[in-house]
């Protein structure tokens, strides 16, 4: 069994989470910019296996699906064009900037750490693949 890996995609850098080789727990891994983010994730898959990758659905409280959803749509096709072996899923990401951001104010990190995006972003991602794996064992 492989790891599967949640992206977090934004127009200028990308949330990055991966689950343990089990697919049990969902880690945060990285922020890349998005301009790198196939050569980030060529490097990662040749050095873990990946059965599948969950792509965030940007939407708001109505439903509506996000303007950088066009870019999203844009990076699937690359990505199964470069990964055809490898599963892609969407799952909703409603909320989940608004929870890694409280998540993170209740760690202790300071106040400097706290308003890193980059982090924000690595735990929405984490917070979309855990959401993922609990939809999943219902």
């Amino acid at each position: 069994m492989g790891q599967i890996i949640a992206i977090d995609y934004g127009k200028a850098r990308c949330g990055i989470a991966a689950t343990d080789d089990m697919q049990i727990i969902a880690s945060g891994l990285d922020t890349v910019e998005t301009h790198f983010l196939i050569d980030f994730l060529k490097k990662y898959f040749s050095l873990n296996k990946v059965d599948a990758v969950v792509v965030g659905l940007p939407t708001d409280l109505k439903g509506n699906i996000s303007e950088v959803e066009t870019d999203i749509l844009g990076f699937i096709e690359n990505f199964k064009k470069e990964f055809p072996q490898v599963e892609v899923h969407r799952f909703d990401e409603r909320f989940t900037s608004k929870m890694a951001s409280f998540f993170i104010s209740q760690s202790g990190k300071s106040k400097k750490q706290r308003q890193q995006k980059g982090l924000i972003d690595k735990v929405s991602a984490t917070i979309i693949l855990q959401n993922f794996l609990e939809q999943r064992t219902r």
